[in-house]
């Protein structure tokens, strides 16, 4: 399980869910019991309990305790400590297993499945990123094609297969969930002037590199020492970044594609 802090959470999930068109399938406001698996900082628990209403109870449950601190402290939910593959709840005990950027992060996504079918009485959930399909536009032309190498160094070195796409699909068909839909919901981030706090906080981190030393693992293992090279492009590339935010001609546009799988748990019937 690859774990991130809860600053790197909030920065990456940040507007996710401006519109929730794509949660439909989850059939929210029929729940009354749902738990968020491997729920982070509790962003898409807020969601899930915003979207299901007053009626039904939504809980967190994460392996990490300081994760399930800021949860706790910042959405005012229950959360409750536990592995995705060893959740601490009776077989059958609610309505919705759902997660958010989990799989993804998992070496065995299939274990993990297999768990929430357990675990839920109707139906299991997953939103989950396909990192190798991320679209980038930048007024600074280095950038996009800094980012686009970063992404693909990214994806060779990375352990886990955080660019599922169609396989989300098969996993839980394999782990014996049916009548699985699919629906691909579009995160899209726009920077453009007047620019905000987090707008430039992030130029600082690619000025420092600090954006990179959060991958520089999964880089220095597909790259090996070229990574020093590269984080210093980066940096330079930052600097053109600033000095455009402090021209206000800077402009970035990115598109993250997550597909929202649904499957129902066939021995134990569905709405």
């Amino acid at each position: 399980m690859r774990n991130f802090s809860a600053d790197y959470l909030r920065r990456t999930r940040a507007g996710l869910w401006a519109s929730r068109d794509a949660l439909a399938a989850l059939d929210l406001p029929s729940r009354e019991r749902v738990l968020d698996a491997g729920c982070g900082t509790g962003e898409f628990t807020r969601v899930l309990a915003e979207e299901a209403g007053e009626d039904c109870t939504v809980v967190g449950a994460d392996a990490e305790p300081s994760l399930l601190r800021v949860a706790r402290e910042e959405t005012g939910l229950p959360v409750v400590a536990g592995d995705a593959l060893r959740l601490p709840v009776r077989d059958g005990a609610v309505d919705l297993v759902a997660c958010q950027a989990l799989l993804v992060n998992l070496p065995d996504p299939a274990a993990a499945l297999r768990e929430f079918r357990r675990v839920a009485r109707e139906t299991v959930a997953a939103v989950e990123p396909d990192n190798g399909d991320v679209a980038v536009e930048s007024t600074v032309d280095s950038e996009v094609t800094l980012e686009r190498r970063v992404r693909e160094a990214y994806l060779d070195g990375v352990e886990t297969d955080v660019a599922m796409g169609d396989r989300v699909r098969e996993a839980f068909e394999a782990a014996g969930l049916v009548d699985v839909t699919t629906r691909r919901h579009y995160h899209r981030k726009v920077i453009e002037p007047p620019y905000g706090e987090a707008d430039l906080e992030d130029a600082t981190r690619k000025a420092t590199g600090a954006g990179l030393a959060d991958h520089e693992t999964e880089l220095r293992r597909a790259v090996g020492d070229e990574y020093d090279d590269l984080r210093t492009a980066w940096r330079e590339m930052g600097r053109e970044v600033v000095e455009a935010m402090q021209a206000e001609t800077y402009r970035r546009a990115e598109v993250v594609p997550f597909d929202v799988v649904v499957g129902h748990v066939p021995e134990r019937g569905f709405k």
